[in-house]
């Protein structure tokens, strides 16, 4: 029996969490391994030549969305994909940001049950079984406002992730894109009325300096999640600020993100639930 092979692409990824992650939740089952160029085509002909599916990381997610010959419905809308598989059909794309953000959206929206469906043993969610999921998407019992900071690629995903739980939100970049996408003249304001904010962009902006008490929204819970593990913009000074101000707001930090998107994306590599204790040890 052949044993399936997993890897990551990306440049550079010698500090990758993600082989630890994967020995962790399939205890060491399943061979994981850094795929490190700064050559996409080299990278990619090495997944097509030895592993039967890659996690993608920056700067090659885009070209990697434009190899899959099977998209999953948040790839389409995202532009982007970070989990390629090989499959009879071909190479599919999906996008596990988009998936891992959706979960953890799903826990921290009060009353909001997950939504993730279920797919066959052996199998990851074919493009069809998402579909549903973006013309009839599940509400929440209230109109949650999702602050989107940073739209990048993480940011994109993490957009369509609330946006497909018929969340409110709220675009935010440094450079103006669209007449939908606010600036960062206004993010004291938009921090303040979101009940959830998450954070893409990977440098620490001017504007959290700024905030005060009254823009941790006292009195009512209010969810920050940050996609950078590495340089996180949402200092130790800073969550003590916010938890002293607002004992019900909470942060999740970038390895928060990395559990998550990692959880759903094995899941689609391997068809098996790999064991989420052992991974958040890992972290």
């Amino acid at each position: 029996m052949t044993i399936k092979k997993f890897g990551l692409i990306g440049h550079p990824i010698a500090h990758s969490l993600s082989p630890a992650l994967f020995k962790a939740g399939y205890d060491g089952r399943y061979p994981y391994e850094l795929i490190e160029t700064a050559d996409f085509e080299e990278a990619y002909e090495r997944f097509l030549e030895g592993y039967d599916g890659i996690n993608v990381t920056a700067p090659f997610k885009e070209l990697a969305f434009a190899k899959a010959d099977i998209l999953s419905p948040e790839c389409k809308t995202i532009g982007a994909t970070n989990l390629l598989v090989k499959t009879p059909e071909g190479i599919k794309a999906y996008n596990s940001d988009y998936l891992g953000v959706r979960m953890w959206l799903t826990e921290v929206a009060e009353g909001l049950k997950s939504v993730l469906p279920p797919w066959p043993q052996g199998e990851g969610p074919t493009p069809s079984e998402w579909e549903g999921f973006f013309s009839n998407p599940p509400q929440p019992p209230q109109k949650f406002k999702t602050l989107i900071v940073g739209l990048g690629g993480a940011g994109k995903a993490a957009a369509a992730a609330a946006e497909s739980l018929g969340m409110e939100v709220i675009r935010m970049n440094r450079t103006i894109k669209d007449d939908m996408t606010h600036s960062l003249d206004d993010f004291r304001e938009c921090f303040r009325e979101a009940d959830i904010i998450i954070y893409n962009i990977p440098a620490a902006i001017s504007e959290l300096e700024e905030l005060t008490d009254s823009d941790f929204a006292l009195g009512k819970p209010k969810h920050i999640m940050e996609a950078n593990y590495r340089n996180p913009s949402f200092d130790e000074a800073l969550i003590r600020k916010m938890k002293a101000a607002n004992p019900l707001a909470e942060y999740s930090g970038g390895r928060t993100w990395l559990l998550y998107q990692a959880v759903t994306g094995y899941e689609i590599f391997t068809g098996e639930k790999p064991d989420l204790q052992r991974m958040s040890d890992v972290l």
